[in-house]
């Protein structure tokens, strides 16, 4: 065992020690050490129950014969950081969540691992350590939130952002968004729509790190202690037999996970996420293997925001094993591959049932052909942008429309709610993406104004940061090359016209050659900001959102 080395001989004695000191046993020294890492704290809705996960996997752990030793890890509410400079410290806290799990795993020797997460980037920093570190791993998150309630329709924390702009425009008062924020999120967990945190809990299932109904159990329910102590049983079962995240996760089983993200038309931030675990797997995955699995792959749920239904009616309706049962009928996932329960792909799937096939679509009877989510390529975006598809109104799926062009979301932000935008303007949002921003803002806020705003099915948005899975209408993000690094975005004017093609998988911007060329001479690099601590090493170190937002 890994722990041997703090445990084992004479000259380990200072550290028994150690570890007697914490109450350790002789027959504690003996057995695997789990690692636990909590991502609890008090200012997440998806986190402040994680305590009592990690208690059922404590005990989970423990009946399997294993020592539980928990640690925290920090965590992110992209919700409460949201149009504000907090949104800068998002992502990259991704890459500090799996910088510091490594720390821990590494200077203590952990056997094996369970990473408690629930939402937006620590469900996929914790994804890209296990795959880094490669040790017996497991993850388990908290659950989804459960759907409120206002004047008999179903709410959820996106009715209170696309709330604001209804009042800007004067269909909704002000008491009565008061009384609406009051019940959009009635619940612990991560918010209830396909958002990032569920979309990334969901494909961990399809990835085989984590056990079926992880992505969809709500969070107050009672199978999902059930789940926390099986999830606990399952990481000294994995410590025995050695088998480690990189005999599970492989290329075949990232594609698998690419094909439900496209069948369930997750949040865009998917993309930046698979291909950062990815690269700690070193995997071949690129931009394009997404649009190609996309191509190919049916949209067969529209899930909050693109539809009616919750993570947690995807639940009920059979969850990821139902979903992947209905692609496999078509052959797009190899269930083959193997995942942390022991069973392959292929035996999950055996006993699944869709159960409501209204919320699952049968695989002939799909939303689409194509899936949720499109990579667009042009003079705009040459490295490629990202738009969720299944969530723009068909009429917004083709469009051409002056820029209006923002160098900050603060300005484009207000400018919406100011009344600036016009039907059929292209909101040009930049300076926003992994180096400019930094840390590549999500534009959850701009967006839901749109929205709000009434101009969901005329205006919209492109820019080089990124969106939250909430968001909805054609919005196209991560465009790259970003504008800091002088990509075109950096090269529209006020007015020009941009062309959106969603099915063509095109973004242009409609201006001769000869002008960009004469504009890219007169073009200069931002001024440096006044960077200190994690923003000024992010900056330096940040890749192109096309390669993930990964550091280099």
């Amino acid at each position: 065992m890994r722990s041997d080395r703090i445990k084992k001989g004479l000259e380990r004695a200072p550290h028994r020690a150690l570890l007697r000191a914490l109450g350790f046993s002789d027959d504690d020294l003996k057995a695997p050490l789990i690692g636990i890492a909590n991502s609890f704290n008090e200012i997440i809705p998806g986190h402040i129950h994680l305590r009592e996960i990690v208690s059922a996997v404590k005990a989970g752990v423990r009946q399997a014969g294993g020592v539980p030793v928990e640690f925290g890890v920090i965590g992110v509410c992209d919700g409460l950081a949201m149009n504000h400079e907090g949104m800068k410290y998002s992502l990259p806290s991704r890459d500090l969540i799996a910088d510091s799990v490594e720390i821990m795993a590494m200077a203590h020797a952990f056997d094996g691992l369970v990473l408690v997460s629930s939402c937006d980037k620590i469900t996929p920093g914790m994804l890209m350590v296990a795959l880094r570190l490669n040790i017996p791993s497991i993850l388990i998150a908290g659950g989804p939130m459960l759907t409120g309630e206002f004047r008999g329709q179903k709410v959820n924390l996106i009715s209170a952002f696309e709330g604001i702009g209804k009042v800007k425009k004067g269909e909704m008062t002000e008491e009565e968004l008061f009384e609406l924020e009051a019940c959009a999120c009635p619940t612990c967990g991560s918010c209830a729509g396909m958002f990032t945190a569920n979309s990334m809990n969901c494909l961990t299932e399809a990835l085989g790190l984590a056990l079926p109904g992880n992505g969809t159990i709500p969070a107050v329910y009672a199978d999902r202690i059930r789940l926390a102590k099986e999830t606990g049983k399952t990481i000294v079962s994995l410590v025995k037999k050695g088998l480690t995240p990189r005999k599970i996760v492989t290329l075949n089983s990232l594609k698998n996970a690419i094909a439900v993200d496209m069948a369930l038309g997750c949040s865009t931030n998917t993309v930046l996420h698979l291909l950062a675990i990815a690269k700690e797997a070193d995997l071949p995955l690129n931009l394009q293997m997404f649009d190609e699995i996309s191509r190919r792959t049916p949209l067969l749920a529209k899930l909050i925001p693109a539809g009616p239904y919750s993570v947690s009616e995807l639940h009920q309706a059979g969850g990821i094993p139902a979903v992947l049962k209905e692609l496999s009928k078509l052959g797009l996932i190899d269930t083959t591959c193997k995942t942390v329960s022991g069973k392959t792909i292929g035996e999950i799937i055996n006993s699944a049932e869709n159960r409501n096939p209204e919320i699952i679509r049968p695989a002939e009877n799909p939303h689409s052909k194509e899936g949720g989510i499109a990579i667009l390529y042009g003079n705009l975006a040459p490295e490629g942008s990202v738009v969720k598809s299944s969530a723009v109104v068909p009429e917004m799926l083709k469009h051409r429309g002056p820029a209006k062009v923002f160098n900050s979301e603060e300005e484009a932000y207000e400018a919406i709610l100011g009344g600036h935008i016009q039907p059929g303007d292209v909101v040009v949002i930049r300076y926003e993406g992994p180096k400019g921003g930094p840390g590549m803002r999500e534009m959850l806020s701009p967006t839901s104004a749109i929205v709000g705003m009434g101009l969901g099915s005329s205006v919209a948005l492109i820019t080089d940061g990124r969106f939250s899975g909430g968001t909805q209408g054609a919005c196209v993000g991560h465009v790259s090359p970003e504008a800091a690094e002088g990509g075109p975005i950096a090269l529209v004017e006020e007015g020009d016209i941009i062309e959106i093609d969603i099915p063509g998988r095109r973004l242009e911007l409609l201006v001769e050659e000869k002008e960009l060329e004469e504009r890219r001479k007169k073009w200069k690099p931002p001024k440096k900001k006044n960077l200190k601590g994690v923003l000024k090493k992010y900056e330096v170190l940040v890749s192109s959102g096309a390669k993930g937002a990964i550091l280099e």
